[in-house]
């Protein structure tokens, strides 16, 4: 019969932070203390909160294939506890995918429980962990604190995994390199579409709260998106956009080509907020507000005066992504936003730097398309493609 609850004690660890890195996870019946299964694996080059997602999630795969309905976990690690929560910001963009990988999981049980324990109450799941870091550094098996040998029965089996769990960590930049293309029917593809021209895009005007409607050329530009779009992905599981008119009706002619997909409006992917810049050229910004735009440019968290910073504009499109990426696994979306909130995504994916944003240009009704993958894998394959605008 299968336990009614379980507990999964997880941990994680690299040697180097990013580092050798692996998990350790154990499922536990918490009237007996009896162990009902172990998973442990090794990551390649990680960091230590990749490595402790990782192990979460793997515990909780474990749990469910237990056939639980309840779970209590315990963890040493502050910083997944109180992620998981809700009690803090996630804001590592590599660890988006895995805390939406782990609340996808938690929903499959009627509760999920979470506490914090000091490292010596987790000492089991430490010890796969370290064992796991051992292989990924390519150490010998070392004898394992839990009470019996680090075995191949117990450490150097492959991990049990559920369909889907990543095998490698997410953050981008510490995630193992390889030339080797990834299957595109496990990634969620995102297809991001700028709206078409507005009066104060061909004016060159700040363009960001106000409700700018498309002009002539921006609806032709909206219909040849949308048959773009068609061509790109016949099947589309979703179509968002920002509230604004400019955008909501750029994603009607999309939806359109699609076959009348609905299409659900998000506020996090209005443009920015320019503030007192809202409305103005951008030699009038210039001349007015020197100092402030030199600042403006050399920092995502300055704001332009009364507006808001780039910073804060990637913190709710990466709301987004994750919600997209849990919504939507291995299926296509089409997001239809602004310039800043497009590129902030594709800094991200590309794992670039701040100047990115002023040195990347988005032409309107330009199509950026990504794949990303449960484990943070991303692939840009496009970036403002604009041959569909080519006969207008």
């Amino acid at each position: 019969m299968a336990p009614r609850v379980v507990s999964v004690e997880a941990d994680g660890g690299s040697r180097g932070n990013p580092g050798p890195a692996g998990y350790g996870a154990v499922v536990r019946d918490p009237e007996t203390g009896e162990v009902l299964a172990e998973r442990s694996e090794s990551l390649g080059t990680a960091t230590n909160n990749v490595a402790e997602y990782q192990g979460l999630i793997a515990g909780l795969t474990a749990a469910a294939e237990l056939g639980a309905a309840e779970v209590d976990v315990r963890m040493d690690s502050k910083l997944v506890v109180e992620q998981m929560c809700g009690r803090w910001q996630i804001k590592h963009p590599g660890l988006r995918p895995l805390a939406a990988q782990a609340a996808a999981l938690v929903g499959r049980f009627t509760a999920v429980r979470f506490s914090w324990i000091p490292r010596e109450q987790n000492r089991h799941a430490d010890a796969l962990a370290n064992a796991a870091m051992d292989a990924a550094a390519g150490r010998p098996p070392a004898t394992a604190t839990t009470g019996r040998p680090a075995s191949a029965d117990t450490v150097g089996r492959p991990a049990s995994r559920g369909a889907g769990q990543p095998a490698t960590g997410s953050d981008p930049a510490t995630a193992p390199a390889s030339w080797e293309p990834r299957p595109t029917f496990t990634a969620t593809r995102l297809i991001l579409v700028r709206h078409g021209e507005t009066p104060y895009t061909e004016q060159r005007r700040y363009s960001g709260r106000g409700d700018v409607p498309l002009s002539e050329r921006g609806r032709a530009q909206a219909g040849a998106t949308g048959a773009r779009v068609a061509e790109l992905a016949p099947s589309v599981a979703a179509v968002l956009s920002s509230p604004l008119s400019r955008c909501t009706a750029t994603a009607a002619a999309i939806a359109g080509a699609l076959g009348d997909v609905p299409v659900r409006t998000e506020d996090d992917l209005i443009e920015c907020d320019f503030g007192q810049w809202e409305g103005r050229t951008f030699a009038e910004v210039r001349d007015q507000w020197p100092g402030e735009m030199d600042a403006w440019l050399a920092s995502p968290r300055i704001a332009p005066p009364g507006g808001e910073s780039f910073t804060h504009v990637a913190e709710r499109a990466n709301r987004v992504i994750a919600g997209l990426l849990t919504a939507y696994p291995g299926e296509t979306v089409v997001v239809v936003s602004h310039v800043s909130p497009i590129k902030l995504v594709l800094r991200d994916a590309l794992a670039a730097g701040d100047g990115f944003l002023h040195r990347l240009f988005l032409d309107a009704a330009g199509i950026s398309v990504l794949d990303m993958w449960p484990d943070g894998g991303v692939a840009v394959r496009t970036v403002n493609d604009t041959a569909h605008l080519a006969a207008l």
